[in-house]
């Protein structure tokens, strides 16, 4: 029994001494951690490049648009300043893992190639594939499972992820492809195609701004890819934090409105124009 006792003492003493020295890895990773550096500092820093409607500029110079209200609002509830960091798309995961910057916030969606370069927050986005129509080409077609049909033409951009849904959803129409979306869209005003297959928003807006010979198919998107803020690895802090403010502003709705305005009107326009 002795023995057993002793042992037992052995194994809580080794415990205890794992348990203290693990205590200042634990305060060094806080201490290191992007949201305790921001809070020193008083600033949030974001990376982000310009695509409309997510970030812009308006008439005076300063950003706006999607991205750049979920930047500025984060940085308010966490008690920050905002500083955006404009960055090109193909250098913006060097910049953040160099420290230019804390966190991207640009319309990022999550794709395992760039899991292994950063952490992603839960999603506060989706980007999507859409279908936008001709009134007058596709009469009587209403539905996304009517334009599957060897008598309907769909048009897309060549070697885009629009072309390769266009070709898993419709593999019954005839499919066209175009190097640049401006004379597919053409195709589809004039009557000359049925549809027209592309990322969010452009078909939305394509419809807004021509409301008389567009409309938009029935039916789910054709696809979905999550979208998600971006840090540096080994940042559990960082992670929690974002984490659990993009739970907080999604169940107020909040996401949802500031993206039905920037995504589903051109109530903005005026800014930039």
């Amino acid at each position: 029994m002795r023995s057993i006792i002793m042992t037992l003492l052995g194994v809580l003493m080794a415990i205890s001494v794992a348990s203290a020295a693990d205590r200042p890895l634990r305060d060094q990773l806080a201490e290191d951690s992007v949201i305790e550096q921001a809070l020193k500092r008083g600033t949030l820093r974001v990376g982000f490049s310009t695509f409309v409607p997510w970030a812009m500029q308006d008439k005076s110079g300063a950003f706006v648009g999607f991205e750049v209200d979920v930047a500025t609002r984060l940085a308010q509830d966490l008690g920050l300043n905002l500083e955006l960091v404009p960055t090109k798309w193909s250098g913006i995961i060097p910049a953040l893992l160099t420290g230019k910057f804390d966190v991207i916030i640009g319309g990022m969606s999550v794709k395992p190639v760039r899991s292994l370069k950063v952490n992603f927050t839960i999603p506060y986005d989706y980007a999507s594939i859409s279908v936008m129509a001709s009134k007058s080409a596709a009469a009587g077609l209403k539905s996304l499972d009517d334009f599957d049909n060897p008598e309907v033409v769909v048009v897309a951009r060549t070697g885009s992820t629009a072309a390769l849904a266009a070709k898993k959803r419709f593999p019954k129409a005839r499919l066209r492809y175009f190097d640049d979306e401006g004379p597919a869209i053409q195709e589809v005003l004039s009557g000359r195609a049925h549809a027209l297959v592309s990322s969010d928003p452009l078909p939305r807006f394509e419809v807004l701004a021509n409301p008389d010979r567009l409309f938009m198919p029935e039916g789910k998107p054709l696809a979905l890819e999550p979208v998600a803020f971006a840090v540096r690895k080994s940042d559990p802090d960082t992670l929690n934090v974002l984490d659990n403010w993009i739970r907080m502003v999604e169940m107020e709705g909040w996401l949802k409105e500031r993206k039905h305005y920037w995504f589903e009107t051109r109530d903005w326009e005026p800014l930039v124009r």
